[in-house]
């Protein structure tokens, strides 16, 4: 994008903080015992999880805490430097 086009863009909420050159890897949902049904993408809140009618397969920082979607993955891969994890 062009000159201070991409940090007007309203998925961007200082998520420069913990994601910043972190290591990701592209897997499928899979909920954990005790854990949470379902993830939110960090950037446009997209549902992730292995119901047929969200997303089921993301960006995901080693730990499975944070969560990209596809769409915002190509976006912001080139500004927040990430590190690809091949599993």
């Amino acid at each position: 994008m062009r000159g201070g086009e991409q940090s007007c863009d309203w998925r961007r909420q200082g998520q420069e903080a913990y994601l910043k050159g972190v290591r990701l890897t592209r897997c499928h949902f899979e909920q954990v015992p005790g854990g949470s049904d379902h993830e939110h993408c960090e950037f446009c809140y997209q549902k992730i999880s292995s119901a047929a009618e969200d997303i089921q397969e993301a960006w995901t920082t080693l730990d499975r805490y944070r969560w990209v979607c596809d769409t915002c993955f190509r976006d912001f891969v080139g500004d927040f430097e990430w590190i690809i994890d091949a599993e």
